[in-house]
């Protein structure tokens, strides 16, 4: 693809495969853990640590990565994942419950560093002009990734028990560490920690900037309201994605009770053939003038209805056309969202991510408590639109705030930066955004 090169391909490919053995490793993990601790309870607690100690990684990965390469990094969670899945494929036989858990710490909290990492270093492995398409690209492997994983997993299991699932899980990890200690990419832009370090010099009292206002707690200080504001709508979103992914293998369940997983599986990939859409689209919207905020709350919108319009009891091919479309939309908006928050200064950049990476894991932690209780007395549509409601009225909020900016504000987010795709732009205040 043009503006990305071979090495960037490799890495997608290699990301690839490590969410195919993430994806495969949620429905195993998730059947192992009720085999071990035998109640419903027990495998919410251990997903909801999984989900905290990720909230808590978003929190802190700004702080690390100032003091850290995103390679390392990235390496780092790599190789720590393939180790705790190697215990857990050991010790499939008496695994104890303790242990169970140390898995899903290590595994939430390497998840979000990871995540930060990858996306905070697209530009600098690809350059700003090419960062949308690097994002679609990564997107849509995602998206065949996630198809691949939740189909396969039956089979894996079935075939040679979670101790292979397990293995299988930790092999990926180990496929994408290899490739990033083999091809070496550049992760770290020139207005990053290192440089900043080396122009203050070895005996200044001065710390870099990227240190002095990395405290977890400055996350959100300077950050522009509408950059917040996209932010904010993220976390909503991912409350309001928890509540269709808790919902539907209960409707798959009512709707195909002699086949469920195919169900899901014909879902999840109708919805994987709109991400991969999206990404047609939008690689051909480069030099198209700034719509980032508004392109992101209109397709929040859209994906939001797509998913409600899923679980009025549509006939088998409407459905899959509300997938498709909620899959477009979904690969929409990552990718503009991605891009936008890419358009930031290299210094400035993991902690953005950071901060999203807090309000989405935080969203679906607290959306996927809610949706389970509330499925428990309110029909599956009901609490989808509820739920999915918020995240419209969310992005219709935001929708209105940035077509209410004043003139001189829209001229400066769209100006800040040449070259920038998808309109995406920076403006000049304390971060970006402004």
């Amino acid at each position: 693809m043009e503006g990305v090169d071979r090495q960037f391909r490799a890495i997608v490919v290699a990301h690839a495969v490590s969410s195919y053995g993430n994806y495969l490793n949620l429905i195993a993990l998730s059947l192992f853990s009720f085999a071990v601790t035998g109640t419903a309870f027990g495998v919410g607690m251990l997903l909801a640590l999984r989900l905290f100690s990720g909230f808590l990684a978003g929190l802190v990965a700004g702080v690390l990565l100032a003091r850290a390469s995103r390679r390392q990094m990235m390496i780092g969670t790599d190789m720590a994942q393939a180790a705790a899945m190697t215990v857990l494929a050991l010790c499939t036989s008496n695994t104890p419950t303790w242990l169970l858990g140390c898995a899903a710490v290590v595994l939430g909290a390497g998840n979000t560093f990871f995540t930060v990492a990858l996306r905070s270093a697209v530009p600098a492995m690809v350059g700003q002009e090419s960062r949308a398409r690097a994002n679609g690209l990564l997107v849509t492997a995602r998206s065949i990734a996630t198809v691949l994983g939740f189909a396969s997993a039956a089979a894996v299991i079935g075939f040679g028990g979670f101790a292979t699932a397990f293995a299988v899980n930790a092999a990926t990890f180990v496929v994408s560490a290899v490739a990033l200690l083999a091809l070496r990419p550049r992760t770290e832009g020139e207005d990053g920690y290192e440089r900043a370090e080396e122009e203050g010099g070895q005996g200044s009292t001065t710390q870099p900037q990227a240190v002095r206002g990395s405290r977890p707690w400055r996350g959100i200080v300077g950050v522009p309201a509408l950059l917040l504001g996209m932010i904010l709508l993220r976390g909503v979103d991912a409350l309001a994605s928890s509540s269709h992914n808790v919902a539907l293998p209960i409707v798959a369940h009512f709707r195909a009770p002699s086949e469920p997983a195919l169900f899901m599986t014909r879902f999840w990939a109708a919805w994987a053939v709109g991400t991969i859409a999206a990404h047609l689209v939008l690689r051909r919207r480069q030099r198209s003038s700034a719509w980032g905020d508004r392109a992101f709350a209109v397709g929040t919108f859209a994906m939001s209805l797509s998913f409600v319009a899923a679980f009025t009891g549509l006939a088998a091919p409407a459905l899959m056309l509300a997938a498709a479309a909620a899959g477009f939309a979904d690969g929409w908006t990552e990718i503009v969202y991605t891009s936008r928050l890419q358009a930031a200064p290299d210094r400035q950049r993991s902690r953005l991510f950071g901060l999203s990476a807090t309000a989405e894991t935080a969203g679906f932690a607290l959306g996927a408590v809610l949706a389970a209780a509330a499925l428990e007395v309110l029909p599956a549509l009901t609490v989808v639109g509820a739920f999915h409601g918020a995240a419209m009225c969310g992005a219709l909020v935001l929708l209105l705030f940035a077509a209410g900016r004043p003139r001189r504000a829209r001229l400066s987010s769209t100006s800040g930066e040449k070259g920038d795709t998808h309109g995406t732009r920076t403006g000049t205040g304390a971060l970006p955004g402004a």
